[in-house]
């Protein structure tokens, strides 16, 4: 499949508004975009899926094998082209390498034979924007920038001269985007506010659309897609089990597509329930997954969701429940939020977490299980990544993994194991691969 990655010198460059209004434009146009994340990311995901119409996936160098991203790759099967949007620095990412890179945006890109377009927030330099967009150029010989949008552009002069600069070092500027600061999206402590959330998302996304298509040579950015195309393998996960119960909503929205379209490829059904709509899981599911997401913002509804947690402690006595981050505080014994007020979680595990005093924990971690996850053995190697500010007050059970980072050093917190319940703090993005 043909595909371009949208990248960046930094974070805060403009990556997603620009990838957002480049899909919603194409696909307007008639064309079938196929959206990507590189990286750990579950929000701007589902930015991309409302703006392209079709389930978006992600790319990551680190926890995924070749053959996995070349899988996944694949999903863009009966699209036109595809997008993808980088993560941080182009080329920044985790200090040690993993399974086929850093972690970084050019490791997709070099991966998969994808042109880089930069995006550039030139606010507060000029000429030297040309001097940085040539360093990257240059930095690594199996990556190629093929041009430059350049973003937060103060005046026609102030492009004139940025212009004439790039032209100077051969690297093509494929658009100007002026400083526009009223199309921010509302953020919260884990990223931007869920796409679920936003009350106007179809008229916002077809306003970064308009944007784009009055400042971005769109011609010329679809141009950067021709490249040659290959049959990928098929995608495959294994699954923990074969009907596998999943919470769903804004609480618990945190699971990787290609981990449920691997799962699904391998013959598993998922079950979907909401824990908010105190639904409880099906009776007859092998596993009742509990994702990540937001339980901390509705921590007295999940308290009160007696159908949920009753169905969930009735499932644990017969079967596995496992729970990642936010589904993992969920299992333990008491959620504190960010006010102080510790809210009754379902017990299974004696964990108490707490929000009252936001620390960061983040990175990439390798796990060996100690005791099986539902399906998955005793023994196998989850890779994965870690995001949350909540701490920890107790947590009394056995470890589920001895669990490290991506430079080999050992996490404390290696999830925690009760009965048939278990639960990981890192979300879990591939099986296999280097021993922890």
């Amino acid at each position: 499949m043909t595909g371009l990655v949208i990248a960046a010198p930094r974070s805060g460059s403009g990556k997603t508004m620009l990838s957002l209004g480049l899909m919603r434009a194409f696909t307007r146009a008639g064309l079938r975009v196929q959206p990507f994340k590189t990286g750990p990311d579950y929000i701007d995901t589902a930015f991309h899926a409302a703006a392209c119409g079709r389930l978006a996936f992600n790319l990551d160098g680190w926890a995924m094998g070749a053959p996995l991203l070349d899988a996944i790759a694949g999903q863009a099967g009966g699209a036109d082209f595809a997008i993808a949007e980088g993560a941080m620095g182009l080329f920044d990412g985790a200090a040690a390498p993993g399974e086929t890179g850093h972690g970084a945006t050019a490791d997709i890109a070099a991966q998969l034979g994808w042109p880089m377009l930069l995006v550039m927030d030139v606010s507060g330099q000029s000429q030297s924007a040309a001097a940085v967009a040539q360093g990257l150029r240059g930095f690594r010989p199996d990556v190629h920038v093929a041009g430059v949008i350049l973003n937060r552009v103060a005046s026609e002069r102030h492009e004139r001269l940025i212009r004439g600069a790039m032209e100077q070092t051969g690297i093509a500027v494929l658009g100007a985007i002026p400083r526009l600061p009223d199309i921010r999206l509302p953020e919260r402590h884990l990223g931007l506010v869920q796409a679920a959330e936003h009350p106007d998302l179809g008229q916002w996304l077809d306003r970064l659309a308009d944007i784009v298509t009055a400042h971005v040579d769109l011609p010329a950015v679809q141009a950067l897609t021709q490249a040659e195309c290959t049959e990928a393998p098929p995608l495959h996960c294994t699954p923990p089990g074969q009907r596998i119960a999943l919470a769903q909503d804004v609480a618990f929205s945190f699971v990787y597509a290609h981990l449920l379209e691997g799962w699904r490829a391998a013959g598993a059904e998922i079950l979907p329930f909401s824990p908010l709509a105190d639904e409880a899981p099906a009776r007859d599911a092998d596993i009742v997954w509990l994702p990540g997401g937001y339980p901390e913002l509705h921590a007295g509804r999940i308290a009160a969701a007696v159908r949920f947690l009753t169905g969930l402690r009735d499932h644990a006595m017969r079967k596995p429940v496992h729970g990642e981050c936010g589904g993992y505080m969920v299992l333990g014994a008491a959620l504190i939020d960010a006010q102080g007020e510790s809210h009754r979680m379902a017990g299974l595990l004696g964990l108490v977490s707490s929000h009252a005093e936001r620390r960061l924990h983040l990175g990439y971690r390798r796990a060996r299980l100690h005791t099986p996850v539902g399906a998955i053995a005793a023994g196998t190697v989850l890779r994965g990544h870690e995001f949350r500010y909540a701490g920890i007050i107790e947590q009394p059970d056995e470890p589920l993994a001895d669990v490290t980072d991506a430079e080999g050093q050992a996490v404390s917190a290696g999830g925690s194991r009760r009965g048939h319940v278990t639960g990981t703090f890192f979300h879990l993005v591939a099986t296999g691969g280097a021993p922890a």
